[in-house]
C-alpha cells in the first residue's frame, strides 16, 4: 500500500481559537479551509507530506489535558528548544522546558488544552 499523504485530525471545542493558534502562533501554513453545512475544518501543513486538520466536535480542557484525557500529543522538532520556547513565550505561550537524558523538550498546550511539545533534533537523527 502506498499512502499519498498522512494526516492528523484534531477535533476541538474552541475551533476559532485553535485555528488562530496553529496559524498565527505556531505559523503553520494553511492548506485548506472548509466551512459549509456539512463540515467546518482547516488543514495545515504539518511537516513534509503530512497535514494537521482542525475540526469541530472536540472537548476543551483549558487547564490542560492529561494523557488519560487525550493519549496523543503533537510534537514539533526544532534545532534549539530554548530559542523556539523563547519565540513562543514572546507570542504569549507558556512553555515548560524539561532536560531529559534522551534530549530537551518544551511542553505547552493549545487553546483546547491539547498537549504539544518542542523537541530538540539531535544532529544526524530524526527521532
Amino acid at each position: 500500500m502506498k499512502f499519498e499523504r498522512t494526516g492528523l485530525i484534531l477535533c476541538t471545542e474552541n475551533y476559532d481559537a485553535c485555528v488562530a493558534f496553529y496559524q498565527n502562533v505556531l505559523q503553520l501554513p494553511v492548506l485548506e479551509t472548509l466551512d459549509n453545512a456539512h463540515s467546518k475544518l482547516t488543514a495545515f501543513q504539518f511537516g513534509s507530506g503530512t497535514y494537521l486538520m482542525i475540526e469541530t466536535g472536540g472537548t476543551a480542557k483549558p487547564e490542560g489535558k492529561s494523557l488519560a484525557d487525550n493519549a496523543v500529543w503533537l510534537r514539533f522538532n526544532v534545532a534549539d528548544v530554548d530559542a523556539a520556547a523563547a519565540e513562543l513565550e514572546a507570542r504569549g505561550v507558556s512553555v515548560t522546558i524539561r532536560r531529559e537524558v534522551w534530549g530537551t523538550v518544551g511542553d505547552f498546550k493549545d487553546p483546547d488544552g491539547n498537549i504539544c511539545s518542542l523537541r530538540e533534533e539531535t544532529p544526524g537523527r530524526t527521532g
